[in-house]
């Protein structure tokens, strides 16, 4: 058995440990959401991303208690109980003595909820969101307490009641409601039934969470909650030290140095957790910014394989009139892959001249083939801006936390440099030019 001398040092060892444990874990899910750009929906590319925008539902949910049009919510009624109760324990003589004790508390007794899939609504379109798994931060839609004499007793809870019952219930319903605006940090990931992306648990997240305040609230929230944390653990390693500094022998001195050891270790773990969390967030950022280039050319690949359908098309139905040969032309010039060594991918938008096309020649709006393709390369174009986007906030963050101290320091240790960010001149370059023959 566990000689009692130690049980004290263990139990505030095992307090420390799990203070700074909190601490790395909510100061790391505050880097992340720091470290990631706010994406748009249409932007949203496979992999972890934060969206905001309105909860929507075909089929919203109404909920039990507060009759809140909803998408989501849960409810729990709870019955506060009291009781006298008679303990037995040893004095400080060692005599066995009994006495009287009040004890109270609340047991639940009801709750419920419903919850399925919902999309997030923005500017630029909608994205499915899976509930399940992820860390809700609900709006509350009802809070009361009440009595037996209260209608809402035993009309929304149960018959019985529980042993000792002090007859006072509470009643709690929390819940995102239909329309409100919500903030949505999680992994993004294909559709099984159509091609499109859907937000919902993963093992590899790193993070799954749907609130009902803005990212700057809850990153707030996390920072705060990440600081009372780790003071928390020092505060427990230090105040005995200090107590006792008191009653120590002055002439003693290597056992007042050694009492001091406990916040002093404390904070050099502390250091080395941070530095680990700093380059870890760092190396994580360097890799989302190269992921920003490859989503680049994902969205550039599928323009370039849609260009040479609509050449197709449009060269079927030209004809002689130059015009149109003129905008094949242009067409065929940009389905030319970028030879390997040149100044890089061409961004130039083809969707106006496309448009003006079918504009001056109504037979290619007929075409419902024709019309399909200028829908989705006016899409891929969206999303490469959206892309080039999202690529240079990813790499504006890694930038910044490159410059400012003390993250500096930190990639300093594994050589880091910050990506190049892509210029307007870097969207734009010469058009090959194209003979079309009759």
């Amino acid at each position: 058995m566990m000689n009692v001398s130690w049980s004290v040092p263990v139990a505030l060892a095992v307090v420390c440990g799990l203070s700074l444990w909190g601490w790395a874990r909510l100061l790391r899910c505050r880097r992340i959401l720091a470290d990631t750009p706010t994406s748009k929906a249409q932007g949203v590319f496979i992999g972890f991303v934060e969206i905001k925008g309105t909860a929507e539902s075909a089929e919203p949910f109404t909920s039990y208690l507060a009759a809140a049009t909803c998408v989501h919510y849960g409810w729990e009624v709870d019955e506060a109980w009291s009781r006298t109760v008679t303990e037995t324990y040893t004095d400080s003589k060692g005599e066995t003595k009994t006495r009287q004790i009040r004890e109270s508390g609340w047991t639940t007794v009801a709750q419920g909820g419903e919850s399925k899939p919902f999309y997030l609504r923005d500017e630029t379109g909608v994205m499915l969101v899976r509930p399940e798994g992820a860390s809700i931060d609900p709006e509350t839609f009802f809070s009361e307490k009440v009595g037996r004499g209260d209608a809402l007793y035993y009309g929304k809870g149960p018959a019985g009641t529980v042993p000792d019952s002090d007859h006072e219930r509470r009643f709690v319903e929390t819940g995102l409601r239909h329309h409100a605006p919500l903030f949505v940090a999680g992994q993004a990931r294909e559709r099984a039934d159509v091609v499109a992306p859907e937000i919902a648990a993963s093992p590899d997240a790193e993070l799954f969470m749907i609130s009902v305040r803005s990212e700057e609230k809850v990153s707030s929230s996390l920072g705060l909650r990440a600081c009372l944390c780790g003071s928390g653990g020092f505060l427990v390693a230090g105040v005995p030290a200090v107590l006792l500094w008191a009653d120590w022998p002055a002439a003693v001195v290597v056992e007042r140095v050694l009492i001091f050891s406990p916040p002093v270790l404390y904070l050099l773990i502390g250091a080395t957790v941070w530095v680990w969390l700093g380059y870890n967030r760092l190396i994580s950022l360097r890799q989302r910014v190269r992921q920003g280039w490859s989503l680049i050319d994902v969205q550039l690949k599928r323009r370039h394989d849609l260009i040479p359908r609509l050449v197709a098309i449009v060269t079927g139905l030209s004809g002689h009139e130059t015009e149109v040969q003129t905008a094949v032309a242009a067409l065929r010039a940009q389905a030319i892959a970028t030879p390997a060594g040149s100044e890089g991918p061409d961004f130039a938008g083809l969707a106006g001249s496309i448009r003006v096309v079918a504009e001056a020649y109504p037979g290619l709006k007929a075409q419902e083939s024709f019309m399909a393709l200028q829908a989705q390369l006016t899409e891929t174009e969206q999303r490469i801006a959206l892309a080039r986007s999202y690529y240079n906030d990813i790499a504006t963050q890694l930038a910044t936390r490159l410059e400012i101290i003390p993250d500096r320091w930190v990639g300093a240790l594994g050589g880091m440099q910050p990506e190049r960010l892509l210029a307007a001149a870097d969207f734009e370059r010469a058009a090959v030019r194209v003979e079309v023959t009759q």
